[in-house]
């Protein structure tokens, strides 16, 4: 591991414009030795990123960071967006706003039926934070992209400049985030004196993008795994070189990815996105109860999951700690509550 990349990779990310929206940077790497004996695996060490102490705290706090930088770089005076309806990027996304005094416009997919009638859990929590909310009749995608392009053209009608973050020209910036985590994990492993093996996170593009290119560049050999929250989408490899190449493009970093260079497994998803599975409901149950860290239903646990299920496998050598990245979503435990309980 090169100190000389990593001063280089700090400073081509420093150069990128900025808002301060995380408190807690950079976010504590912590032992779970109680949650490590009781799956019987190697050292497993918890990169507490759901503690970035804005709304709740997640991943996306890093992001938004970057992307509302490039908002506001384009005057935009209102954002528009969308995803499910318990989203951690759009509870995230309006404290943001809120901070920043940015109006935002949600559109929503239902992803259960109660998404219709329920205001609990990320949910609650952009209302709270004063997104204006739009609950859209079913959960296609398609569809939601054209009610957001609609909406931000009504917006511009009204003299408005509407801002739609995470398109084809700016995703790669969430990624970028994502670069600077993985320096925390490299010079954290390195100060604790640990050398992880892999490095596991729930991630379909931007996420492990950013942790790939991040610790390439850096020159570590952590193996990176991650674990999708969505089911059939093969062109997620494709896309996540994609997302890196752009990324390093953006730095002026002399890299290149293909799709062979990313390892995601959708073997946890279960029934769908969004739907809890009980492999993913015993991991949460477990962290919470050997570490008193909360996951949550439909993301981080899956993948925790995954990590358990690779350790049981005996995956894993028992020789050299694994680092789990916690990505946050815990206010999404409210929106199911009874699946939680096993109710």
């Amino acid at each position: 591991m090169s100190s000389e990349k990593e001063q280089a990779l700090a400073a081509a990310l420093s150069r990128l414009p900025r808002v301060k929206l995380a408190s807690v940077l950079p976010t504590p790497l912590e032992e779970l030795p109680r949650f490590s004996a009781a799956v019987g695996g190697p050292p497993i060490y918890i990169k507490r990123d759901d503690l970035t102490g804005l709304g709740y705290g997640g991943n996306k706090t890093r992001m938004l960071e970057f992307s509302l930088a490039e908002a506001l770089r384009h005057d935009a005076d209102v954002i528009v967006t969308g995803a499910g309806v318990q989203s951690n990027y759009c509870r995230q996304m309006a404290a943001a706003c809120a901070r920043l005094g940015l109006e935002l416009h949600l559109l929503l997919r239902p992803i259960r039926e109660v998404d219709h009638h329920q205001v609990q859990g990320n949910h609650l929590l952009q209302w709270l934070f004063g997104a204006k909310c739009t609950i859209l009749p079913d959960a296609d995608s398609e569809k939601q992209g054209k009610a957001i392009l609609a909406r931000m053209e009504e917006l511009k009608k009204q003299g408005r400049r509407p801002y739609w973050p995470r398109q084809a020209d700016t995703v790669d910036i969430d990624a970028l985030a994502y670069a600077e985590s993985a320096l925390e994990i490299a010079q954290q492993s390195r100060a604790q004196g640990i050398s992880p093996s892999h490095v596991y996170l729930a991630a379909l593009d931007t996420t492990q993008s950013g942790v790939v290119l991040g610790l390439r560049f850096v020159e570590s050999q952590i193996r990176v795994k991650g674990f999708s929250p969505f089911e059939k989408w093969p062109q997620r490899f494709e896309n996540m070189a994609r997302i890196a190449n752009q990324g390093a493009a953006r730095l002026g970093l002399r890299m290149e990815f293909k799709a062979g260079d990313f390892d995601n497994d959708d073997s946890q998803v279960g029934e769908r996105y969004g739907i809890p599975t009980p492999q993913g409901l015993e991991a949460l149950r477990l962290l919470a109860r050997t570490e008193g860290i909360l996951l949550d239903p439909v993301y981080t646990s899956k993948a925790v999951a995954g990590l358990i299920a690779e350790v049981r496998a005996g995956k894993l050598g028992r020789d050299r700690p694994v680092v789990f990245l916690h990505t946050g979503g815990s206010p999404a435990i409210f929106g199911y509550a009874p699946e939680v309980l096993g109710a």
